[in-house]
């Protein structure tokens, strides 16, 4: 198998970067795509309210960045409500920037605003494609992926999409986004690796805990282990920590997936039927970064899988030095998705958005990490795994460089 696309290849020199990056945040993310309202990744766009639909989003001026020949439509919610107009701008910042560092681009980028609608998502990438873009990114939201996807499959287009609803994904439409599926399935194989076989799992009942149940029950099974005991809740944790906890002596691993202060409180519950945590191996999701994580003794030496720190430290820092403010955790994506399509442009030729090669089974290696695109539109990351301990997590395994390896 050859090595993946590094994507710093392709950075000038004066713009060295590293290619792992974390979840040191800038700007909070938008209500629109974070499924919890915390500083977190992007885990989120099926997993709160999005902007309710409306008009198709104002008239379009005519936006292109850059003077190549190969022409990328970019789809964001520039003027959407609250937040999701803030996150917008700062991931049209990130792709500016990333066309800026990279050597000799030959692409322009078409700059849609849909106004966070679907009505607003087709518009745009209508006059992207009548505007000859080969491919488009974005759009930021689940529910504009399949407005967007309907006009490009017309005209054979693939679409590189921001959403981490893996349901809209398909044929010709891949998620450049943080999947839960990809920290479950890493978090799942370190554990079983270290000799964890019986699991126990509880889990929010929302869409999120929804997605990680799946993803959960079929690492375990991939990996031959066994689950002995798994519940959900809502709202109040009493009634779910007692019907787990009878099963906790025979598991040597408890998976929890909530965020922050959530997880706290469901670590908190589960205690207070007198389970004894610290003989458990925890073990958790990305939604684990989090400061009221780290400060709670219950949860030192918990696991957990994200991207590693060095890569989004470096972005964040020229984000910094060039607009003055913190970009939000979202605005990697698009400066990998542009870095990428500009990437493949220079070395690719006619197969530049050909599906074998987007669904190169190598990868890529961009500031978020190792990634690859799966032929259902799906994504696979590297992530590392790291412990909980008091002012952070520590890594304990690495991301991989090379997928399979």
């Amino acid at each position: 198998m050859t090595a993946p696309i590094n994507l710093s290849a392709f950075v000038r020199s004066g713009s060295t970067r590293r290619t792992a990056v974390g979840l040191i945040l800038g700007a909070p993310l938008m209500a629109g795509c974070a499924g919890f309202q915390s500083n977190l990744p992007n885990f989120g766009g099926i997993f709160s309210s999005e902007p309710t639909p409306g008009s198709a989003g104002p008239p379009q001026q005519p936006t292109a960045v850059g003077s190549g020949q190969v022409r990328v439509g970019l789809i964001l919610p520039l003027s959407g409500a609250g937040n999701a107009g803030v996150a917008a701008q700062s991931m049209k910042n990130a792709a500016e920037m990333a066309l800026a560092e990279f050597q000799a681009p030959n692409i322009q980028l078409l700059v849609k605003d849909d106004a966070g609608t679907p009505q607003g998502a087709q518009a745009g990438a209508q006059q992207a494609v009548d505007e000859g873009a080969e491919i488009i990114l974005g759009p930021l939201f689940a529910a504009a992926v399949p407005a967007v996807a309907n006009v490009a499959r017309t005209r054979g287009i693939p679409v590189i999409a921001f959403s981490t609803d893996s349901s809209v994904a398909g044929r010709g439409v891949y998620l450049l986004s943080f999947l839960p599926e990809s920290d479950v399935n890493r978090i799942v194989d370190y554990a079983s690796s270290t000799g964890k076989r019986s699991f126990a799992a509880m889990l929010p009942e929302n869409a999120y805990g929804n997605v990680v149940e799946a993803a959960f029950k079929q690492a375990v099974s991939r990996r031959g282990g066994r689950i002995v005991a798994f519940e959900r809740y809502s709202g109040d944790r009493a009634n779910a920590s007692r019907a787990l906890a009878p099963a906790l002596p025979s598991a040597d691993a408890l998976f929890l997936a909530d965020d922050g202060e959530q997880l706290v409180v469901t670590a908190e519950s589960i205690a207070a039927t007198g389970a004894n945590l610290k003989r458990l191996q925890l073990i958790g999701t990305g939604l684990w970064d989090s400061p009221a994580v780290f400060n709670y003794a219950q949860l030192q030496g918990g696991l957990y899988a994200a991207p590693d720190a060095a890569g989004y430290r470096a972005f964040a820092n020229r984000y910094r030095a060039k607009f003055g403010r913190d970009p939000v955790r979202t605005a990697t994506l698009a400066y990998d998705a542009v870095a990428l399509v500009a990437a493949l442009a220079k070395t690719q030729g006619g197969q530049r958005f050909a599906p074998e090669t987007l669904t190169n089974p190598s990868g890529f290696a961009g500031i978020d990490g190792l990634f690859r695109f799966k032929a259902d539109g799906t994504n696979d990351r590297g992530l590392a795994v790291l412990r909980v301990a008091q002012g952070g997590g520590q890594v304990v395994a690495g991301s991989p460089k090379s997928f399979g390896a």
